[in-house]
């Protein structure tokens, strides 16, 4: 038998109150609404958000905390409790009738990035209108920064072409139990994919981010010729909106779309 113990799930829950009805303030106005809580944990925020949507759906992995917030919420019939895996939770089952989605949730910091992939791909197919997330400040402002910025990378690029990006406020690690090492903030994302507008397919196009920017050190050029590009095929369609030099930071969402489109795929493999 393995003598090695099972990770933890990560669990810091909000106490601040004040922080908990910022949160439930910034979905907006979700009387006629379904909105879907994230990690609900002892229910701070379930139990303001249960006061004003028409309908709740809760997904909470722990198991012992989804059997307390089921008794806890037992006679409010507009609020459902499902002990589920949000990474393994099909969105669109919870619309019933709804045109969209609102989504809330304290996003576990280790599988921050793979909830945001799932709410991007909620948005694609019109699941999702908004989310007011919360989650590690580092990532948050990451996904806030605009080109030109330091911290502005292939996950900023993702973000921005699924939403509008609103980085409401910053938490510390006291306003949680236990105190986690690191401060919060909170994102609101306001979905409006910009794929068509920008002539754009998702696939293609976030494997050319992710190739863009491998390694923030170097060129757009550089990285490019890493993933496979040759000198020729980036010189007959680099665009003029683009300085021969920039580094993938400095390049606006809609000229890096231009550049993708005028590429085309490698001429040659990824060795």
């Amino acid at each position: 038998m393995s003598s090695k113990k099972k990770p933890k799930l990560g669990q810091n829950f909000l106490i601040d109150e004040n922080a908990c009805q910022r949160i439930a303030d910034a979905i907006g106005h979700a009387s006629e609404r379904t909105v879907v809580e994230i990690g609900p944990g002892h229910g701070a925020i379930t139990a303001l958000l249960a006061q004003r949507c028409r309908r709740l759906h809760c997904i909470e992995f722990d198991p012992a905390l989804a059997r307390e917030l089921t008794f806890r919420f037992r006679n409010d019939a507009h609020v459902t409790i499902h002990q589920a895996d949000i990474l393994t939770t099909d969105l669109a089952t919870m619309l019933e009738g709804a045109a969209s989605l609102d989504v809330v949730g304290n996003l576990p910091y280790y599988i921050t990035s793979d909830i945001l992939l799932l709410l991007f791909a909620a948005a694609r197919a019109g699941v999702v209108a908004r989310a007011v997330v919360m989650m590690q400040r580092e990532v948050a402002e990451r996904i806030a920064a605009a080109p030109g910025s330091s911290d502005y990378g292939a996950l900023s690029a993702a973000t921005q072409m699924h939403a509008q990006v609103t980085n409401l406020f910053t938490l510390p690690p006291s306003a949680f139990s236990p105190p986690p090492d690191v401060y919060s903030a909170v994102l609101r994302l306001e979905f409006a994919p910009r794929f068509a507008e920008l002539g754009i397919d998702f696939e293609g196009f976030n494997r050319f981010l992710r190739a863009s920017f491998a390694q923030k050190r170097k060129t757009l050029a550089n990285n490019l010729r890493a993933a496979g590009y040759t000198a020729e095929q980036l010189k007959a369609a680099w665009p003029a909106s683009i300085a021969a030099q920039a580094r993938s930071e400095a390049v606006r969402l809609e000229a890096m779309a231009e550049f993708y489109r005028a590429l085309g795929p490698p001429v040659r493999s990824e060795a």
